[in-house]
């Protein structure tokens, strides 16, 4: 990044401005490309521990802290510098999950899920990909409705609505 900042402060004191714009440009499109990288890094961390929910019917109290945090992180994450417009739009978690997350969210939850008693292969196959979605969208849409303050509170309301959460909630 530090050459296209000398390229456009070049190109702006030569006066090359379509130059410039498209120096602009590649950089703001190498922040968002960032930021989708770390929205896809807690998406994952999400996805991880709402597998081991579904595979092992049950939460724990380091399960639900992550994904608190890996809801409030996105959120943070989401919003653009304006504060109006988001990287992820509603409609798009599905597509991001599918296209971008679920294989290797799958692939480090077989480490886990049951001390590792499944391949990445066999827990593909016993996971229920369609609830696995719900649970996640489901989370993920409370991002667009609650201030962070309010966000904890309602991602913990939500985790006791998983398998295992009312245990879990006593």
């Amino acid at each position: 990044m530090t050459q296209e900042l000398i390229d456009l402060r070049n190109s702006i004191l030569q006066g090359r401005y379509e130059d410039a714009l498209a120096i602009v440009d590649e950089l703001e499109g190498m922040s968002k490309q960032a930021i989708l990288r770390n929205i896809q890094s807690y998406l994952k961390i999400l996805l991880i521990h709402l597998i081991k929910n579904q595979i092992e019917q049950r939460l724990t109290n380091s399960w639900a802290a992550s994904i608190r945090n890996s809801v409030r992180e996105i959120q943070k994450l989401n919003i653009k510098e304006n504060k109006t417009f988001y990287y992820v739009n509603q409609d798009e978690w599905e597509k991001l999950i599918e296209e971008e997350v679920i294989e290797d969210a799958i692939a480090d939850a077989s480490l886990e899920v049951m001390n590792g008693a499944y391949s990445q292969f066999q827990l593909a196959d016993v996971i229920n990909r369609k609830e696995l979605m719900q649970n996640a969208v489901k989370l993920l849409l409370l991002i667009y409705t609650y201030s962070p303050k309010e966000l904890s509170r309602m991602v913990v309301e939500t985790l006791t609505q998983l398998p295992g959460g009312e245990d879990w909630q006593f």
